[in-house]
């Protein structure tokens, strides 16, 4: 009995032990939970203790409601043309103040339902929206979704910048509760649509109203509402004056949105296409201009609201007579742009189109276009550097370099000519000849010394010009050429003042490099000369001496003009924005007439200047051709009569040996002694013409300083 009731205690111990084993890791689970939830509490707790007492902070340092209404922050930027005179004023335009009972409910509605369709109900941040913006940064792009609450754009439009950060969303919130907690939901939403920005200058939408429309806010209709309120999502994308087709797609959105949120009825109908827009006649093709040259501002000031003054480089007379070259002479259904450069690189005018109304768009300076034979001017430079001449002969007959067969234009060829007619009559065998001895890597390098900042293939056809390039770019190089041959960097601020005339930014002109030799630029110049003299770029002539290329693409698509004359060097270009053919475009007709229009104007007080073409050429392109190809003793390797490879500098015997070693020959049994390797390929894969030792000599640049190719051959010799 004793040893049975021993068993039973044993057992009963030892089930109660597994029970307690088992129940353990759900006991320690539930252990830690609570702590979880006592923590997680507590940290809650401060955390809305700390949040309410900031609200709170920013509520009472907060300014008044009137003390909001007088604030207007934004800049003004008045800028001045070279001569001072004032040929734009940009920045904050603002209308008649609307009190909340005198803005149309329609206006109310739109941005209600575009912007913030919770705005009465939420507290200054939207709580769905929220997580939806965590969500998507935390899955998507990494970055806070542009999710905010009117009253939060409210606060980062006074309070605030427009910077996408987690510390300026955190605060932005707090000041949109401080707001809630401050004034009314129609304070807000007439502080609102009083100073938000709708592109233009226009802040508010009475001046919103009477930029687009021609009539204060107080007579918006739904339409005109619908495409107020799309504006604030992004401005100059779906300005009216700018893309009609965007500004009614997105008014359609707001629309759709509307209906769906009961603020207008389902069957109502409203066609924001049937609007009437008012004419802005007062815009002109200095935007195109300032567009280009005011966003330089961000990078040269530092951060400053107040009113400034933006001295350029712009000449109002030049940019008037550049507009109406271009529109006189643009074929109908195509657009044109022009950029015209000073000799130290200042812009002097500047058309990105043939009406800045129409579209904005700056084919000028953002344009990818092809050149056409225009870019022969890198594949000529190469070939002058590399050692020909204008005068030396070179022959037009077909060839095929890798499976390509280039074409004349008029289906011909001439035979024997010199290089002088074939780059004047834009011979396209000849250039193709020409980059194929060079090599296409030395004509890209080429291009890249002289400004082309676009990608550059080196297959065969590049030497016509079937990269795409940008007008600027061309316009740049041409003027490297008329500076004989000094780097050429394009700017058009020359300084910033505040409104009282305190200095905050000078231009300082960079330190020029040498892009090549003087004779070579001087060949070149003399290439050009020829071009508009007899060549293909007649209609360019200005009755004084003037250098230029002309350039076509295939079926009509593109025509350029490039060309320089008295220190003025201005680019063409004229096609279909939608690349497609213009009937009779050619380099050589409209847009060389446009040149030479606006040339005749823009160097009329400007002294003539001859070029300098005199081919001062170095010493290793005088001597005889023996010696020249078989090197000078005091220079090269060379072969004498016996066969034997003699070292640079080195005596020999009356045998021709090389003193102390004896005859090093073939027939001895012994290895002949090699040349140095020949240098390595440059950046492009491909050789260069000439020495980098040569080249450094020759223009005074410091080989580290160029970033170009080593050469991979000898210099070519040149032609008689």
């Amino acid at each position: 009995m004793d040893k049975r009731g021993s068993r039973r205690k044993r057992a009963a111990r030892n089930e109660r032990a597994r029970r307690a084993a088992a129940d353990r890791p759900q006991s320690r689970f539930r252990m830690w939970m609570r702590r979880a939830f006592i923590w997680g509490g507590a940290l809650a707790l401060l955390g809305a203790l700390f949040l309410g007492l900031a609200v709170a902070f920013s509520a009472r340092s907060m300014p008044s409601y009137y003390q909001l209404k007088a604030t207007q922050n934004a800049q003004t930027i008045i800028v001045r043309a070279r001569d001072g005179s004032e040929i734009v004023a940009l920045g904050p335009s603002y209308g008649k103040w609307l009190s909340s009972n005198e803005i149309p409910q329609v206006m109310k509605d739109a941005m209600i339902s575009v912007e913030d369709r919770r705005y009465y109900s939420h507290f200054g941040i939207d709580p769905y929206g929220l997580v939806r913006a965590v969500y998507e940064a935390v899955t998507g792009d990494e970055r806070i979704s542009a999710t905010s609450t009117i009253t939060q754009q409210l606060a980062r439009n006074v309070f605030l910048n427009s910077n996408r950060s987690l510390d300026r969303k955190l605060r932005e919130a707090v000041l949109a509760m401080a707001l809630e907690a401050r004034f009314s939901k129609e304070q807000i939403l007439e502080l609102y649509l009083n100073k938000v920005y709708f592109g233009g200058g226009a802040y508010g939408i009475d001046s919103a109203s009477r930029k687009f429309f021609s009539h204060p806010a107080t007579e918006l209709s739904t339409a005109e509402a619908a495409i107020i309120a799309g504006l604030v999502k992004a401005p100059s994308r779906y300005s009216p004056t700018a893309d009609v087709d965007a500004a009614v797609g997105r008014a359609s959105v707001v629309l759709r949105l509307m209906k769906e949120q009961g603020r207008i009825p389902a069957d109502v109908t409203v066609d924001p296409s049937t609007v009437n827009l008012k004419e802005e006649k007062g815009q002109n093709s200095v935007r195109y201009f300032t567009d280009w040259a005011l966003p330089q501002l961000e990078l040269l000031l530092p951060e400053t609201y107040e009113p400034i003054e933006v001295w350029t480089t712009l000449d109002v007379g030049m940019q008037r007579a550049a507009t109406a070259a271009i529109k006189s002479n643009t074929p109908d259904g195509a657009q044109g742009a022009l950029v015209s450069l000073d000799r130290d690189g200042a812009v002097l005018a500047m058309i990105g189109g043939t009406d800045y109304v129409e579209t904005s768009y700056n084919r000028a300076t953002d344009a990818m276009r092809q050149p056409g034979s225009s870019w022969k001017l890198f594949v000529y430079l190469a070939a002058l550097e590399a050692g020909y001449k204008p005068d030396d002969r070179v022959v037009d007959t077909p060839v095929t370099i890798e499976g390509w067969t280039p074409r004349n234009s008029n289906g011909r060829n001439v035979g024997e000519i010199d290089l002088r007619t074939a780059f004047a009559y834009s011979i396209n065998t000849v250039a193709a000849q020409l980059g194929n001895e060079v090599g296409f890597g030395t004509v890209a390098s080429m291009a890249r010394r002289f400004g082309i900042t676009t990608e550059i293939s080196t297959y065969p056809s590049m030497v016509l010009g079937s990269n795409e390039v940008r007008l600027l770019d061309m316009t740049r190089a041409f003027a490297a050429i008329s500076d004989k041959g000094h780097s050429v960097e394009p700017y058009g601020i020359i300084k910033v003042t505040t409104g009282e005339g305190r200095v905050l930014y000078e231009h300082e002109r960079r330190r020029q490099s040498q892009l090549v030799p003087d004779y070579v630029a001087a060949g070149i110049t003399d290439l050009l000369q020829t071009a508009v003299n007899t060549g293909t770029g007649r209609a360019a002539q200005i009755g004084r001496p003037t250098a230029g290329k002309t350039g076509t693409t295939s079926s009509n698509k593109d025509g350029y003009f490039v060309g320089f004359s008295s220190g003025v060097t201005t680019g063409v270009w004229m096609g279909r924005d939608d690349n497609s053919r213009v009937g009779g475009l050619q380099g050589g007709t409209a847009p060389a007439r446009a040149f030479a229009a606006y040339m005749r104007y823009a160097v009329k007080n400007r002294p003539v200047e001859e070029f300098d073409t005199d081919l001062q050429l170095p010493e290793w392109q005088l001597e005889p051709d023996d010696e020249y190809m078989l090197g000078d003793p005091d220079d090269y390797y060379f072969i004498d009569e016996q066969g034997n490879l003699i070292e640079p500098g080195r005596p020999t015997d009356e045998r021709g040996d090389p003193f102390g070693e004896g005859p090093v020959r073939p027939e001895d049994g012994q290895r002949p002694r090699q040349p140095p390797a020949l240098p390595q390929r440059g950046a492009d894969g491909g050789p260069q013409a000439i020495g980098d030792d040569f080249l450094d000599e020759a223009t005074g640049a410091d080989r580290d300083r160029r970033a170009r190719p080593a050469p991979q051959q000898t210099p070519i010799p040149p032609r008689r």
